[in-house]
């Protein structure tokens, strides 16, 4: 089910209509948890399953976390958590990866492997669901929250449809606290959470697909073709299209949640005006880094160890996030290149003492971009499909391409890109130091209700096509 679909709208309708009938908070909890199983099994219902497992084995190894004293019995429940959650992930997600890289291997040392394929379907949003479990297990082993009491509130809290399948990945500390007392939804409070929903389905549906997927598709699918203005029109359209496309859903989530009474974590913060690559990473899918930064870097040790194994460190921790993305040695090359980003930025830091031009309003600006840059080349492996793509976009980006025949994209194309990147950019420096919530309270009611209004008429108008959230493949 599409936040961006006809039915989704009908679904909400009716969820929202029975949340606000006078039910007690208990009742209504419960109808939520079984809205978010009907959200979830709208894809596939036999999957619900694996959510069964993952609530009811997680709920179990928390109490016996904290039930014990003894720390190797504590230990004990953590590799439960992680076995069960990591071992679903990995062969629903990893299972053909793994095999095909083996056969690879195999057939590399003089050994004619060829098993069948195995016919393995991918559980939308097992990758989001599966880290907020294992961080609630975390987070009672490390002393961080108790166990939940209440296992509707628990169980709501793995469910919770508005961020089930694409995030932001919510900390139970976080959520939990909040379902102990009913949720009283003002006036205010509703009309926001519509005015975001409005809003992320607009980033979505206007710019995301009818604006930059169609021109990023299109030379992507040729890229043998592809000259280098080809190549930089449709890499600068994919940085746009996954932007407003998973912010979109960010902006979506948060909304439809504020609806219901509940508040979930921003998850974008404007990166496209980050200066520097630590900088972006505080501002770029923040409930999945911050979750790195916790539970992986610092379980690595972090920056307590010494330059040296703090660079590792940074290393393993963004060629994992890579590979958190996708089954795909591609996701691999983009993480690993976020990963050299951080170091040289690290050991750059540490080499250069402060300097106050670099606080400077020119300077600033031209890390900003230097930044935004980097992270478009990276884009180009996270973007394509394979490693001979990659090198085809690259390297006409680069200059020494061999595009053939005429350009592939238009020169209105071209300039709707330049002109909606340009935008973009700028909107996010703008708005880097602020946030949506505070210019809308700045602004006159008729200003918010006519850019509302000419959302809902472009989404009527000139939407494009009816396509899923990029991030509900991870």
């Amino acid at each position: 089910m599409l936040f961006n679909s006809l039915s989704f709208i009908q679904f909400f309708l009716i969820v929202l209509a029975l949340h606000y009938l006078p039910f007690s908070w208990s009742f209504k909890k419960f109808n939520l948890l079984i809205a978010s199983y009907v959200f979830y099994a709208a894809w596939n219902p036999p999957f619900v399953i694996l959510l069964w497992i993952s609530t009811v084995v997680d709920w179990f190894a928390a109490k016996g976390i904290a039930r014990r004293q003894s720390a190797t019995a504590k230990r004990l429940w953590v590799l439960v958590s992680l076995l069960c959650n990591l071992g679903l992930l990995g062969f629903f997600k990893y299972g053909g990866f793994l095999l095909d890289n083996f056969v690879l291997l195999t057939n590399a040392v003089g050994v004619d492997f060829h098993p069948a394929r195995p016919s393995i379907v991918l559980p939308v949003g097992i990758s989001f669901y599966t880290f907020q479990t294992l961080s609630y297990t975390l987070d009672v082993y490390r002393g961080a929250t108790k166990p939940s009491r209440s296992f509707l509130d628990y169980a709501l809290y793995v469910t919770f449809f508005p961020q089930l399948v694409a995030g932001p990945i919510v900390r139970s500390v976080d959520f939990l606290p909040q379902c102990a007392t009913e949720r009283r939804v003002a006036a205010g409070q509703l009309g926001w959470g519509l005015s975001l929903l409005t809003i992320g389905l607009f980033e979505k549906t206007v710019i995301a697909d009818g604006l930059f997927a169609p021109i990023c598709d299109k030379v992507y699918a040729q890229a043998g073709a592809a000259g280098p203005l080809d190549a930089w029109i449709g890499t600068l359209a994919f940085s746009g299209q996954i932007f407003c496309d998973f912010a979109g859903y960010s902006t979506c989530a948060i909304g439809a949640a504020m609806c219901l009474g509940f508040a979930i974590p921003d998850n974008f913060r404007f990166p496209y005006a980050a200066v520097g690559f630590a900088d972006f990473w505080r501002r770029w899918h923040i409930s999945l880094s911050s979750w790195l930064r916790d539970y992986l870097y610092i379980s690595l040790g972090g920056n307590r160890t010494g330059a040296a194994r703090t660079y590792v460190n940074l290393a393993v921790t963004m060629l994992l996030g890579g590979l958190w993305h996708g089954a795909n040695w591609t996701f691999v090359v983009w993480g690993g290149l976020h990963g050299i980003y951080l170091v040289i930025e690290r050991w750059a830091r540490a080499l250069f003492p402060p300097w106050p031009l670099w606080g400077a309003l020119p300077m600033r600006m031209t890390l900003a971009l230097t930044t935004y840059l980097a992270v478009l080349f990276a884009w180009v492996f996270f973007r394509a499909q394979d490693f001979t793509t990659a090198w085809q976009v690259t390297t006409s980006m680069l200059g020494v391409g061999r595009g053939v025949g005429e350009s592939l994209v238009t020169k209105i194309e071209a300039t709707i890109v330049l002109a909606a990147t340009s935008g973009l950019l700028a909107l996010h420096w703008l708005m880097r130091d602020t946030t949506l919530e505070n210019v809308a309270a700045r602004a006159p009611w008729w200003m918010r209700a006519a850019v509302l209004g000419g959302m809902l008429y472009a989404m009527m108008t000139v939407a494009g096509d009816n396509r899923s959230f990029i991030y509900f493949q991870f």
